[in-house]
């Protein structure tokens, strides 16, 4: 699976679950999803579970930060770089 894979399906998730689905949207793997409020507490903690059920990837506490979690291509990044090192594939 791609990293451009793993951003669609993230977006999809978001999209999904903390838009209530809206197309009209504007979201992207670009959106700036903390300054957007997209990403609080409770929905950063269901995306982490999400990634875990989703790609068997446990996303370190350490790693739940601003950089990481900026847009959903970092946090695509994050998951297949953390795959990879653990010698998985998505």
């Amino acid at each position: 699976m791609t990293q451009t894979q793993v951003t669609e399906r993230i977006v999809a998730f978001i999209r999904e679950r903390f838009l209530s689905d809206d197309p009209a949207s504007n979201l992207d793997g670009e959106t700036p999803l903390l300054d957007w409020g997209i990403l609080n507490s409770m929905n950063t903690a269901e995306l982490v579970g999400f990634i875990q059920r989703e790609y068997g990837y446990t996303v370190p506490q350490s790693s739940v930060n601003v950089r990481n979690f900026r847009n959903a291509n970092q946090i695509a990044a994050l998951v297949v770089e953390g795959a990879a090192a653990a010698g998985r594939s998505l």
